[in-house]
């Protein structure tokens, strides 16, 4: 069993303590979905469904994104059986821990509505594997039912359940359809392992059951957590390579994950120097080929489209950084300036300010020797970041052109951080990246909204 788990044991006795000391429900405790969190609270109440070792929560918190996963489309294939009589057991990874836990499942790209009967949640058992920690499965509800029906085009939120939920951990969210909703809503660039059973399998601990695998994640768009580690959600808003997309599979090195670790580091640190990093968890809203101002039926909706959706309506969401805006320059044939792009990503800083939440924008990285590189889109990257560095954009700016840049070649990547063809990161490069970023930078004062 690998470092991330170390410990499960002992939060499986904590859960047990806390199930048995459970005898009222906490209430009041989605007050933390402050300014900026536009989603259905289905925690409000924070009463727990019935199912295996539910009881309502007895920690204070505040309600944060402890992982997401941006919808980009119709999964292909699903159009006619969609997972009709099969278990889906997602693998999430969180960036924040907590002690109950909620989700959000997405039919947005279905065509009709989405059945889904049983749903559980439970800490993994081991890295790279379907069985679950028995002590930690969790029956989720929904409005108090054990069944809902997502509307064609809609989400659903689950109610919270009691559960320790450790940082940095693998959690298995399984849910069964017995019928067909059309093509099934996913994020298809997970790098991660996720695992289907043929059946109703939600409460099989041993995952013995679940004899195919997936790279999706399916249905499932977002686990938030009531969290006494973060006060507030931070959004990586970008396209493939804030996706992560040639990161190392199942190993979490993406650079929001990376960013992650830092943020976790860094408030561990604090307690003893008593220094004051931002308290937040880092949630992924990349989708690999999303642009600024164009929709993809392959690539989801455009960043002015899916801005609200995937950023504004996350749980106390307090900064987001923006990195986007590669693809729009690579798939103009003929461009012609920044100008549009800019207006793009100002509409969304102005979007942002006026939901109270700070927003970091990142320069565009090098693309020199990708087959998309020509010299009169390199001429308006370097127009893009040109006026991101001004300042007069966004509250900050995280360089990561500079970053990554070949210092010989400023056109390029470096060949260390280049996984190979010469646009996305390596593993080295997601991790300069996420300490390129200024953890002060990611709080402080937001400016007014322009009118």
């Amino acid at each position: 069993m690998t470092a991330k788990h170390h410990g499960y044991a002992l939060l499986a006795a904590i859960v047990a303590l806390v199930v048995g000391v459970s005898a009222a429900i906490y209430l009041g405790a989605a007050s933390g979905d402050g300014a900026g969190s536009g989603r259905r609270s289905a925690g409000d109440t924070l009463a727990a469904g019935p199912g295996p070792g539910n009881a309502a929560p007895v920690s204070t918190g505040v309600w944060v994104g402890a992982w997401s996963a941006a919808p980009s489309g119709g999964e292909p294939g699903t159009a006619t059986h969609g997972t009709a009589g099969r278990t889906v057991r997602n693998v999430v990874h969180t960036g924040v821990g907590g002690t109950s836990a909620r989700i959000t499942l997405s039919n947005l790209y279905g065509d009709a509505p989405l059945t889904v009967t049983h749903a559980t949640l439970a800490v993994a058992a081991a890295d790279d594997s379907a069985a679950a920690d028995p002590a930690t499965l969790r029956r989720l509800t929904f409005a108090g039912s054990t069944a809902v029906v997502v509307p064609t085009g809609g989400q659903a939120v689950s109610d919270a359940v009691a559960v320790v939920v450790p940082h940095d951990a693998d959690i298995l969210v399984s849910t069964y359809t017995p019928t067909s909703a059309g093509p099934v809503t996913h994020h298809p660039r997970a790098r991660q392992t996720s695992y289907v059973a043929d059946g109703e399998s939600t409460e099989d601990v041993t995952g013995a059951s679940f004899t195919a695998t997936s790279v999706y994640w399916r249905y499932l768009t977002a686990l938030d957590v009531l969290s006494n580690e973060a006060d507030g959600t931070l959004v990586a808003f970008g396209d493939s390579i804030t996706d992560g997309v040639t990161s190392t599979a199942g190993e979490n090195r993406r650079w929001p994950d990376v960013l992650a670790g830092r943020l976790r580091t860094a408030l561990a640190a604090g307690r003893t120097t008593g220094a004051d990093p931002p308290r937040y968890g880092v949630v992924n809203a990349g989708i690999s080929g999303n642009r600024v101002l164009v929709d993809d039926p392959l690539r989801g909706a455009s960043g002015l489209h899916r801005f609200d959706r995937d950023v504004l309506d996350r749980p106390n969401v307090k900064a987001v950084v923006i990195d986007l805006g590669i693809n729009d320059i690579l798939r103009d044939r003929n461009p012609d300036g920044p100008q549009a792009i800019l207006a793009g990503l100002r509409t969304l800083v102005d979007r942002a300010h006026a939901r109270g939440v700070r927003v970091v924008g990142a320069t565009l990285t090098p693309f020199r020797g990708h087959r998309g590189y020509t010299e009169a889109r390199e001429r308006v990257r370097q127009q893009v970041n040109a006026a991101i560095r001004t300042g007069d954009l966004f509250d900050d700016v995280v360089d990561f052109d500079k970053a990554l840049r070949d210092p010989y070649d400023p056109r390029g990547l470096r060949s260390e951080y280049d996984s190979g063809d010469h646009l996305h990161p390596s593993d080295r490069g997601y991790r300069a990246m996420a300490h390129t970023v200024d953890l002060g930078d990611l709080a402080g004062p937001v400016a007014p909204a322009r009118l």
